[in-house]
């Protein structure tokens, strides 16, 4: 039998998600594969995966695609790991690097600023370590893990999925399982029970977590309370806005979209 390929984002708010691919009942019969969110997202466009935990501002580049899964990484409010940081207010920043990790938090931010915030900073492709150039009227789009470390070094710091909130009074959705092909719904069925599994077992998922890194963080508060996992109808039109507004960023000339 054909291994099923799985690529999967490897950041602490997914770690239930691997919790129960790793410990499923057809373990044996996957490839899964750790990566960060645009590897994910190029691995299921390039077919060199048959699943992905994907970036959702890709949906409308893939040539077939299928949601297949109710569960998502999403939040209502503030997520705590997609941020903008920056040592002055939204009205002074006049650069914006822009994380190279992910997609759809480079777009939310850019339809903030046109839509919510309105301002028109210059947008600048961030590379490894671009952290370290957030200084002055030079802001950046940090997200994931890294973020854990950082948010405490910049007197501003703006939760991109709490500014959606107050801009549309709905959660976000940042990423979703995609297959981009038609797969067996027994084996859907089953990837969804594992899913499922992982999320019932999230103090395990916590316990190993801050056993293995030692971290200060406040991993319960993170993935019970920040990281929304449901992908349900309030999820699903927020996806529909945000793909809507993706759509009129991309054919508009004011911003430059990765």
């Amino acid at each position: 039998m054909k291994k099923i390929r799985i690529s999967v984002v490897n950041y602490l708010n997914s770690k239930p998600f691997i919790f129960g691919l790793e410990n499923s009942e057809f373990r044996n019969n996957i490839d899964l594969q750790l990566d960060i969110p645009s590897v994910c997202a190029e691995k299921l466009e390039d077919d060199r995966v048959d699943i992905g935990l994907v970036p959702v501002a890709i949906l409308p580049e893939l040539e077939e695609y299928h949601i297949i899964s109710d569960y998502c990484i999403g939040s209502d409010g503030a997520v705590g790991s997609v941020l903008l940081l920056s040592e002055v207010p939204l009205n002074e920043i006049k650069t914006v690097l822009l994380d190279y990790q992910s997609k759809t938090s480079v777009l939310l931010a850019q339809i903030l600023a046109e839509k919510f915030w309105k301002i028109r900073p210059q947008w600048t492709d961030g590379e490894e370590h671009f952290e370290d150039l957030i200084q002055g009227t030079t802001a950046g789009i940090v997200i994931g893990d890294r973020t854990f470390s950082l948010k405490n070094k910049f007197n501003h710091v703006y939760d991109l999925s709490a500014e959606w909130k107050k801009f549309t009074q709905l959660p976000f959705v940042f990423a979703c399982w995609v297959s981009n092909k038609e797969l067996d719904r027994s084996f859907v069925i089953q990837f969804n029970n594992a899913l499922r599994f992982g999320l019932m077992n999230i103090e395990e998922v916590i316990s190993r977590y801050k056993k293995e890194s030692g971290t200060e963080l406040d991993v319960k508060d993170y993935l019970e309370h920040k990281i929304s996992y449901a992908f349900d109808d309030r999820k699903k039109f927020a996806l529909e806005l945000f793909l809507k507004y993706e759509s009129e960023i991309m054919e508009s000339d004011l911003l430059k979209i990765l």
